[in-house]
């Protein structure tokens, strides 16, 4: 019997201490109950919407859960809606081991990307911008055949020769005005992403020497507003652009006496013919009230706009008339009006523009246009300070076909 109780008291001891053995190691952070979770295996896909593809082509081609996608587009509906996708444009997925949704990235423009991660309760999406290195880049050229072919006719420098040409709008007709030899230099901001160039910015100084005239602008902002100034701290802007395109060719120049193609008939043409691809957008010359918009007789699909002063613009045989411009709407110089196109009497598409005062015809060509505002005389010294760095730059650069050539760093 004692032998019978000393084995029992013994496995008592034993059982004791074995569950010490137990309890301890809770204590010493080593166990697999207090260890760090295992994060799972991750991985990237990176790609570009094709053209036709919708997010519920892309999931199914990566194998990618159709009902995540449909929980993302949910919370992505108020920030940037999933249906809205466009060829060309780059996303990321990133996946776990088991092919289920940890974050997603699309690149909605330029400017913002869409980011969707997944939390606890689902998913959570943003809408952020990119954010860019600025570095002021200079290039230079001289025309041989038109802007575009001097520049660069890829898509940033032909929205570069578009930036350059608005800013000289007002003095320089680039339909009609160039010459061979004409020379330009561009300081402009280059946007970069990780040291990579991705897209040109805001033009900050230029000049462009045309027919031995040498114009330049410079880049100023006050009072929240930025516009390009000469030397002199005078607005580039007149009251009205010199063009309502940009590089076209005119087909029929202002008379008295024309040959009608279609009537046969000799009667004024009291305006300009700007011969264009049907499609072209047009804009208003100058800020002012919609007095016109609509069909009427020869001219077509038009436009008739009332500037300040007695001034008027008429814009015809337009394919269409622009979403919201009609009668009594206020417009702004630069602002798109229609489309060239070819209606009313018309042998092919083409833009007929009358510049009106005091309902007299004037030609465009030859009219002088009222000045814009200089810059305030108290911004007149931090303005200087500006030009004089410009011209600093300016005075390094040679006139020769350069791309990309960096100057500094932009502050």
């Amino acid at each position: 019997m004692k032998r019978k109780m000393t084995l029992l008291l013994a496995l008592a001891v034993l059982v004791v201490i074995c569950l010490g053995l137990k309890i301890i190691p809770s204590f010493d952070g080593d166990t697999e109950q207090n260890a760090s979770p295992v994060m799972p295996e991750l991985r990237a896909i990176q790609d570009q919407v094709l053209k036709g593809e919708t997010f519920l082509a892309i999931f199914a081609k990566h194998g990618l859960d159709i009902r995540e996608l449909f929980a993302m587009r949910e919370v992505a509906a108020k920030v940037h809606p999933l249906r809205t996708v466009h060829p060309g444009r780059s996303y990321t997925v990133t996946v776990d081991g088991q092919n289920r949704v940890r974050s997603f990235i699309y690149r909605i423009n330029r400017d913002s990307l869409l980011k969707i991660r997944k939390i606890s309760t689902g998913f959570q999406a943003e809408k952020v911008d990119i954010a860019y290195q600025k570095k002021l880049l200079a290039l230079s050229g001289t025309i041989e055949d038109n802007l575009i072919s001097s520049i660069g006719q890829d898509h940033e420098h032909l929205l570069l020769a578009l930036q350059l040409t608005d800013i000289f709008a007002c003095h320089i007709d680039f339909t009609a005005d160039l010459r061979k030899n004409d020379s330009y230099r561009i300081i402009v901001e280059g946007l970069f992403h990780d040291e990579t160039f991705v897209r040109y910015g805001n033009i900050v100084g230029a000049d462009f020497v045309n027919d031995g005239e040498i114009f330049r602008a410079y880049r100023f902002e006050h009072e929240g507003k930025s516009d390009y100034y000469d030397e002199q701290g005078k607005s580039l802007r007149k009251a009205f652009l010199k063009t309502p395109l940009n590089f076209r060719r005119i087909s029929s120049g202002f008379s008295k006496g024309r040959f009608h193609p279609i009537l046969k008939i000799r009667r004024p043409h009291h305006g300009l013919d700007y011969a264009a691809a049907f499609g072209t957008p047009v804009s208003t010359v100058g800020d002012g009230t919609v007095l016109f918009a609509g069909r009427k007789g020869s001219y077509g699909n038009m436009v008739i706009i009332k500037h300040p002063n007695g001034w008027k613009t008429t814009y015809g045989h337009l394919s269409k008339i622009a979403k919201g411009i009609k009668k009594g709407r206020r417009v702004e110089q630069g602002q798109m009006i229609g489309n060239v196109g070819s209606t009313g009497l018309a042998t092919g598409p083409h833009l007929h523009y009358e510049l009106r005062i005091r309902d007299q015809c004037v030609n465009p060509l030859k009219t002088k246009i009222p000045d814009g505002w200089p810059i305030p005389r108290q911004e007149l010294v931090t303005f200087k300070l500006l030009r004089d760095r410009m011209d600093s730059y300016f005075s390094n650069m040679e006139v020769c076909d350069t791309q990309r050539k960096p100057v500094r760093e932009s502050t």
